[in-house]
């Protein structure tokens, strides 16, 4: 069985607790790491329009670029220490809800944490990247809270319709 475990900034603890805890002793455990193209894009571009082209040395996107690479290679060796057992590190770039569906082909189970308002329960606790690969995912899905879930009190009300 291989076990994908999509981390990001912020949550991956969670992720990496759940695999601990739900994935068998013998399954291949992937961490996967999934960076945008947005930002280094933001960077190439607003240095290109306010300065110009013609000093390409000094474009910050590179920069950008790298420092993304060197973070998600921190953020990976964190999760393998955390994991304690072997596993694969994976980075990849894109769309990054698109690649991690694309990850979890094959798999047999994707393990992924909340990333929208946390604090009430409901489907706004799922941001619009974790939501396309909870409703795309080709494989069973653990979704896990990255902090304790809210409790029952803070399930939003039926609609006005439903009462």
């Amino acid at each position: 069985m291989r076990v994908i475990a999509w981390l990001v900034e912020g949550t991956w603890p969670a992720c990496v607790d759940a695999v601990r805890a739900h994935a068998p002793d013998d399954a291949e455990v992937v961490l996967l790491h999934v960076s945008g193209p947005d930002v280094p894009a933001v960077a190439h571009g607003a240095f290109a329009g306010l300065l110009g082209r013609g000093h390409r040395e000094l474009d910050p996107g590179d920069r950008v670029e790298a420092l993304g690479g060197m973070s998600a290679a921190s953020l990976l060796d964190a999760a393998a220490e955390r994991l304690g057992r072997p596993c694969v590190r994976e980075e990849r770039s894109g769309r990054v809800e698109r690649e991690v569906v694309a990850a979890a082909e094959g798999a047999g189970l994707l393990v992924l944490a909340r990333d929208g308002d946390r604090s009430r329960l409901g489907p706004k606790s799922l941001g619009p990247a974790v939501r396309f690969a909870v409703d795309h995912a080709p494989c069973p899905v653990l979704l896990v809270w990255p902090e304790p879930a809210p409790d029952l009190g803070t399930i939003p009300p039926p609609p006005p319709h439903h009462a």
